[in-house]
């Protein structure tokens, strides 16, 4: 029995993974796919090829995924998973998964991952690797991993305990209304969008395997923390510009109004000492006029972050009338 979704239509799932010099692994992350996933009609495998130099795309065709989407030139993982979205809902994606080439998430927990999505209870979902259970992660890899999630879930007021999985679930709505500008990672960024935008999360345990290879988007812990804290922060300042500015401006000014009270301390209290601090006075107004240009600042980002949002509302709306809500 075929299913139809609340539009009328057939339920079509598409598999996304984003490729980098993967051949080693591809095949077999492919041959695990799901190709029957109740409440789904029809499931087809996009591979976004980024610039690979290895037999990665003959790989995937030789496994026979249905679509290939090749990439001339490495643009990140970021710009890559972008550009599968998109490519997803033109093919009339009405729920895309997204997984790694390295074979890390099982694909027999598709099913787990998605039902939220069918039930009507989620737009996007996460898949929880349950980090603190996992042991071929470090300490200091869960540790990261803990306060990194940690900061993201106050950032977007979500509750995802695993920001950092790939393996993720998104409707076709959602996917278009997520639109990625980091050049990083689409992992902290999404889920941050998700929750500006209200867009209902969900997360589900998953059993995820240990990776052979070293991570390719970073080449350090401490380079690991410096872009995703920068990301974090860009995302955020995007996002609530006016809550970022106003913190730092009203420190500085907070900082100035003390000085300038320890000045006027010694002018009324002690006369003789009062002209030796003239050089605080100095302070105070260097303070006092970075803090109101911050705060002015904050005021600009936040009608350019108003403008941005009626932006981004008019760029789903031309999705809606190029590809349809339902992909029709």
């Amino acid at each position: 029995m075929r299913t139809q979704n609340e539009f009328g239509s057939f339920m079509k799932l598409i598999i996304q993974i984003p490729c980098h010099n993967e051949e080693e692994y591809l095949r077999q992350t492919i041959q695990e796919l799901p190709r029957e996933v109740p409440g789904v009609d029809n499931i087809e495998i996009l591979v976004i090829d980024d610039g690979s130099t290895d037999r990665s795309v003959e790989v995937a065709q030789a496994s026979g995924v249905h679509h290939v989407l090749r990439m001339k030139q490495r643009r990140g993982l970021a710009q890559v998973f972008s550009a599968g979205i998109d490519a997803a809902i033109r093919l009339g994606a009405d729920i895309i998964v997204n997984t790694d080439a390295d074979n890390q998430y099982p694909g027999h927990e598709i099913q787990r991952l998605i039902q939220p999505i069918l039930e009507g209870k989620a737009e996007m979902v996460i898949g929880d690797r349950v980090v603190k259970d996992l042991n071929h992660f470090s300490f200091t890899k869960k540790m990261l991993q803990h306060w990194g999630s940690w900061v993201v879930r106050q950032v977007s007021n979500t509750t995802i305990p695993d920001t950092t999985s790939g393996f993720r679930a998104f409707s076709r709505d959602a996917a278009m209304r997520i639109n990625i500008v980091s050049d990083f990672t689409y992992t902290l960024e999404s889920i941050i969008q998700a929750g500006k935008k209200r867009i209902p999360l969900a997360h589900v345990p998953i059993q995820a395997r240990e990776t052979t290879r070293e991570s390719r988007l970073f080449t350090s812990i401490p380079d690991y923390i410096k872009k995703s804290a920068t990301t974090i922060l860009r995302i955020y300042a995007i996002y609530e510009p006016l809550k970022i500015f106003t913190y730092v401006g009203s420190a500085l000014i907070s900082i100035g109004m003390l000085i300038s009270f320890r000045f006027l301390y010694y002018y009324f209290f002690s006369p003789g000492r009062g002209q030796g601090h003239v050089q605080s006075l100095i302070l105070v107004a260097v303070l006092l006029t970075i803090g109101f240009q911050i705060w002015l600042i904050g005021l600009l980002s936040d009608l350019m972050a108003s403008s941005r949002k009626i932006i981004e509302e008019i760029l789903y709306r031309i999705k809606l009338l190029q590809y349809g809500k339902n992909g029709k």
